[in-house]
């Protein structure tokens, strides 16, 4: 019976060939689409499982309440490890691990130096693995590599690197800054992509000098702790515990900020907002439900085009069912014709959908920076899910036409007196203003974006980051000695402007904050963000004072000069009455000399910080080098060279400033891409289901125009009737879709601190847009309808 079906269905598709490929090409651009959100949000999804014990497994976590302000750190204080070993008794295990930067150099068998890189490097205690144990050991154990100082653990990636083979690493030597020998005492699996923990170079614990920090008070993201819980307890039966813990370690009248830990689960990590972790690279959920809802939305599109096309076509397949129908024919046996026929579609639509993915694959690993791939068997998952949505679009989109045609009256069928009822054609209609309102939806979004995205790049940001450079400096005694030959060296190199010694530009996610005391009196309303830099800092990046002056040049903290928002903070009305007045923070007690007038310290999402920028020229590891914007190339090539030459040991790093601020909208630049693909996408699906359906309606209603254009109807009256009622449907669809789309870029924007104002003009656009392509789209095929021949419409009365 089945093969009958599929033969007949066969038959069927291949008569109506113009309306099938319209079908299939709509649905395999929709589900390809789908294939490709799915690949991305599994490979999401999929950061930090496998572990055996990872709903036992917690990021211990720091958390300030001010009283203006709620402030967050993935890291924990150093001693935090040893006390909560000791005291926290439904901890089983506490491991700490530090991530640091280090020049790393590899020689070769003759003693010459054949590697020399910039690597990140981390310091972890054997505990730290003995949580995490499905880390595969190539070689050795974490209790016999990490337990002695200056014993390091290599990946098998990094193995073969420096060594060209993971046995002849083992044993080997490599040094870090140019001072510590490092013997590699273990090899470990390389960890996948899809982890928080890209460990490469593990260095024991007892090697890393801030092990002895005994300040509650310092917390650095960089330096995190992880715990193992008990068998049978959860992370609610350590409340108590860990409230005596903070109430120990952080006495409010000691720590600021009423700081506490507390803790994370291991499979919250890469989806936190608030944290950060140690691969850099972390999601939203919202953003990964609204690619499902988008999704969603696609295959929507794509059926509700196959539902309208089937039951439009039903009328042309009426005498069919009613000879079926008259021999015996079932209506379930109807139902699952029809069905075969959707499944043909589905499945010959997922056939291409696959070349498309596969297609797709590259430039969308190049969007997302991740190792995505389309393969069914190492990701089964994958497999099942095309299984999954081959047989709900079948269903989704051939259910109901399925039902309308098995309903038809046998009698009426055979006569060819089949008509839609007004139900039948008051449902096309909705289905139509849904699939337009979505497209509508997709639209204002994507213009919204757009325009948002083009206000964060030129929005003036209090200072100019154009043409400037950051470049890294060696903090080592030797090299601090070079520092000022280094500047007079750069500053004759033609091209550069100016230059500065400071720790970050301007606009910076690089936070050093702390508690302060202004005028004798704690506060506690919020945190002093504290910058490093010289004198040279305020012409490199044009900051402007409002009052006062610059700090004099100084290799230690001499004095400082505080932002306007310190002052609204403080509630100081008058710039002049800060001058003066003695602020202490991060060790240094000195006197306000000067207000800079505000400048976005961090991205545009974020507030203006109450911020002092101080000079110490023992606290700068970075350059800021103003150049001339004509000659960046030279310049940039010279700079290099006078850097090699005086810091020979060090490896050379820049990056220029305008870069890395557009760097902070990377996610933003994401959703915006995907927004304009899947937008495009929804609009050619759309409007293919468009010319279909007009295609159709023009062919049914070709009696008629011919009788009207007899009768002296002009082709614009024609075109005219032809085109009303689709308009009038993307018309309410328009305003169907408007408070959902307000909705939306009203939840996206209020992610920016700095925001476009929602006006009309994004809305009205895509009024125009859907209507522009509507009125194209239908008066092409309706013209063609209105210009035909009436004597072949009319010759066989």
């Amino acid at each position: 019976m089945f093969k009958l079906n599929l033969k007949i269905a066969w038959r069927n598709l291949w008569k109506n060939k113009g309306y099938t490929f319209i079908n299939v090409i709509g649905l395999s651009i929709g589900m390809a689409s789908c294939i490709l959100i799915f690949i991305f949000i599994r490979y999401e999804l999929s950061f930090d499982e496998g572990f055996k014990n990872e709903d036992r497994i917690f990021r211990v976590v720091t958390d300030w309440k001010y009283n203006a302000y709620d402030d967050f750190s993935a890291g924990v204080p150093i001693p935090f490890s040893a006390a909560a070993r000791n005291e926290i008794a439904g901890f089983e295990k506490v491991g700490s691990i530090v991530k640091r930067g280090g020049i790393i150099s590899v020689k070769d068998a003759g003693g010459k130096e054949k590697i020399k890189s910039q690597e990140p490097v981390y310091y972890a205690q054997p505990d730290f693995f003995e949580i995490f144990n499905d880390i595969k050991w190539i070689y050795s154990a974490p209790e016999l590599a990490l337990s002695k100082p200056n014993m390091v653990v290599l990946s098998k990636a990094y193995a073969v690197k420096f060594f060209g083979d993971v046995k002849d690493a083992i044993g080997k030597t490599i040094k870090i800054e140019n001072k510590t020998d490092l013997q590699v005492a273990g090899i470990i699996e390389t960890m996948p992509q899809n982890s928080s923990f890209p460990l490469g170079i593990v260095i024991s614990y007892e090697t890393y000098a801030g092990r002895f920090n005994n300040n509650w008070d310092s917390v650095n993201s960089s330096s995190s702790s992880y715990v193992l819980l008990k068998e049978g307890l959860n992370a609610d039966d350590l409340n108590e515990s860990i409230a005596r813990f903070n109430k120990k370690y952080y006495p409010v009248e000691k720590i600021a900020g009423n700081q506490k830990n507390r803790l994370q689960a291991l499979k919250a990590i890469h989806f936190s907002e608030k944290y950060d972790n140690f691969a850099d690279a972390s999601i939203n959920r919202s953003e990964i439900y609204g690619l499902a809802v988008i999704g969603l939305f696609l295959i929507l599109t794509a059926c509700i085009n196959f539902i309208n096309l089937s039951t439009a076509q039903s009328i042309n397949r009426s005498k069919e069912v009613g000879v079926r129908k008259v021999m015996g024919g079932k209506r379930k046996q109807l139902i699952a014709q029809f069905l075969t026929e959707t499944f043909a579609v589905s499945l010959i639509a997922l056939l291409i959908a696959c070349v498309i993915t596969e297609l797709a694959i590259p430039p969308m690993q190049n969007l997302f920076k991740g190792a995505i791939e389309f393969s069914l068997f190492s990701h089964p998952a994958i497999f099942l899910f095309m299984i999954i949505l081959v047989v709900f679009v079948a269903f989704l989109a051939g259910f109901y036409p399925a039902l309308i045609i098995s309903g038809f009256n046998p009698v009426l069928a055979i006569k060819n007196k089949i008509a839609l009822n007004g139900n039948g054609l008051s449902l096309r209609k909705i289905l139509v203003v849904v699939q337009f309102s979505i497209t509508v939806v997709l639209i204002i979004g994507t213009l919204v974006i757009i325009k948002q995205m083009r206000y964060v790049q030129e929005k003036s940001l209090g200072f100019n980051p154009n043409a400037v450079v950051m470049v890294g400096i060696p903090g080592d005694s030797i090299s601090k000695i070079k520092y000022n030959t280094f500047k007079e060296r750069v500053l004759k190199i033609p091209g550069v402007k100016e230059l500065s010694f400071c720790q970050s530009p301007p606009l910076s996610s690089n936070i050093n904050s702390s508690d302060f005391i202004y005028k004798g009196i704690k506060n506690k309303d919020f945190e002093l963000r504290n910058m490093r830099a010289d004198e040279n800092f305020f012409k490199v990046f044009d900051l402007k004072l409002v009052a006062g002056k610059i700090f004099i040049k100084s290799d230690t903290a001499n004095a400082c000069v505080v932002n306007e928002t310190f002052l609204k903070k403080m509630n100081i009305l008058n710039p002049q009455d800060a001058i003066g007045k003695i602020i202490k923070a991060s060790g240094n007690t000195v006197p306000i000399v000067g207000v800079v007038k505000d400048f976005n310290d961090q991205s545009l999402k974020e507030n203006i910080s109450g911020l002092a920028i101080f000079p110490g020229k023992n606290e700068y590891w970075n350059v800021a080098i103003k150049m001339d914007g004509e000659q960046l190339v030279s310049t940039m090539k010279e700079v290099e060279t006078v850097w090699n030459s005086n810091f020979s040991n060090g490896i050379f790093d820049s990056n220029f400033v305008s870069q890395s601020i557009n760097n902070y909208y990377e996610s933003e630049k994401i959703m915006g891409t995907l927004f304009k693909v899947f937008a495009g996408v929804i609009i050619f699906i759309s409007f293919i289901g468009l010319f279909g359906l007009i295609s159709f309606v023009a062919t049914q209603r070709t009696k008629e125009v011919a009788i009207r254009k007899v009768l002296g109807a002009s082709t614009i009256e024609l075109v005219k009737m032809l085109n009303g009622s689709f308009l009038v449907m993307v018309f309410i669809a328009n305003l169907v879709a408007w408070p959902l789309a307000y909705l939306f870029v009203s939840k996206w924007l209020n992610g920016f601190a700095y925001r476009i104002e929602i006006s009309i003009w994004p809305f009205a656009l895509a009024m125009l847009i859907s209507m522009a392509i509507t009125l194209i789209t239908v008066s092409i095929r309706s013209y063609k309808a209105a210009v035909a021949n009436t004597i072949d419409a009319l010759k066989y009365e």
